[in-house]
C-alpha cells in the first residue's frame, strides 16, 4: 500500500509539472528525495501517461494535420514539426556522444530553476507591446528544435518552458500559438525518448523487478493530472502572462539552494 501511495504522489507531480513551465525533472528530484528513488522504468511509465494525455487534447489538430497533409497550411506546419524533431534529434544524439549533460543533482536544477525564472521574466518584458505574432516560420522551427537540446542537457531546464520562450523570442508571439507548436513537438519527441529508455530498461532486465501494479497506477495518475494540468494552462495563457511561473520557479530554487 505505501508503494502504491508514492505512485500516486508521483503521479500527480509528473502530471502536474511535464508541461508546465516549472521543470518535471527538478520537481520529481525532489519528490524523491523524500519518497525514495524510483526506478528508470517507472519514470518512464509516469512520463508515458503525461504524453498521452496531450495527445487526447490535441487530437484533432493531430487528425487534421495528418488527414489534410496535402492542404498548404497544414503541410507547412507538420513540416515544420518534423524538421524540428529531427533536428533535435540529431542534436540530443549528439550532445549524448559528447557527454554534454549535467547530473540529476539538486544544486544544477535549482540554479536551473532560477535562471529559467529570470529567462521568463526577460522573454515576456522583451515580447510586451510587440504585435502578436502567430506564424510558424522556419527560423521559429529551427530555434524550437535547438530548445528541446538544451532542455536535454540542463536537467532543471524544462522542456516546455525552453521551447515556449524560444518561440516567443524567435517571432510567434502568441503565447497559444507559441504553446501548441511546444507541445505537438513536445509528442514525438517525448514519446521518442520514452521508447529509447523503455528498450535500455528492459534489455537491462528491469521490468523483471518492476511491480507492475505501480507502474499502472502511476501511468493513470499521471495521464489525468496531466490532461487537467495542461487543459488549464491552454486556458489561462488566453489572457495571462507566465510571469507567474517564473515567481514560483525562483522561489523554489532559492529554496532547494538554502536547504542544502
Amino acid at each position: 500500500m505505501e508503494h502504491l501511495i508514492e505512485a500516486i504522489v508521483l503521479g500527480i507531480v509528473e502530471g502536474v509539472t511535464e508541461f508546465l513551465p516549472i521543470s518535471s525533472t527538478g520537481h520529481l528530484l525532489i519528490a524523491e528525495h523524500w519518497l525514495g528513488r524510483r526506478s528508470d522504468l517507472f519514470n518512464i511509465a509516469i512520463q508515458a501517461g503525461a504524453i498521452l494525455a496531450v495527445v487526447l487534447i490535441y487530437w484533432r489538430r493531430l487528425l487534421d494535420l495528418s488527414v489534410g497533409f496535402l492542404q498548404p497550411a497544414n503541410r507547412d506546419y507538420a513540416l515544420k514539426l518534423g524538421g524540428a524533431f529531427l533536428l533535435t534529434c540529431a542534436g540530443g544524439l549528439l550532445a549524448k556522444k559528447l557527454g554534454l549533460e549535467l547530473p540529476e543533482t539538486v544544486t544544477p536544477v535549482a540554479w536551473a530553476l532560477i535562471l529559467g525564472g529570470l529567462a521568463i521574466f526577460a522573454v515576456e518584458a522583451w515580447v510586451a507591446g510587440k504585435p502578436e505574432g502567430t506564424r510558424i516560420t522556419w527560423t521559429v522551427a529551427v530555434v524550437v528544435g535547438l530548445a528541446q537540446v538544451l532542455a536535454a542537457v540542463f536537467p532543471g531546464t524544462s522542456r516546455s518552458a525552453a521551447t515556449i520562450f524560444a518561440a516567443m523570442l524567435a517571432g510567434c508571439r502568441s503565447r497559444p500559438a507559441a504553446t501548441e507548436f511546444a507541445f505537438l513537438l513536445g509528442i514525438p519527441t517525448m514519446f521518442a525518448a520514452t521508447a529509447l529508455e523503455t528498450f535500455e530498461a528492459v534489455k537491462a532486465g528491469q521490468l523483471a523487478q518492476e511491480p507492475l501494479a505501480d507502474l499502472a497506477v502511476g501511468f493513470v495518475v499521471s495521464a489525468i493530472v496531466a490532461f487537467v494540468a495542461v487543459k488549464w494552462l491552454l486556458t489561462y495563457i488566453q489572457t495571462h502572462r507566465f510571469t507567474p511561473f517564473a515567481w514560483y520557479r525562483i522561489a523554489v530554487g532559492a529554496l532547494l539552494l538554502i536547504a542544502l
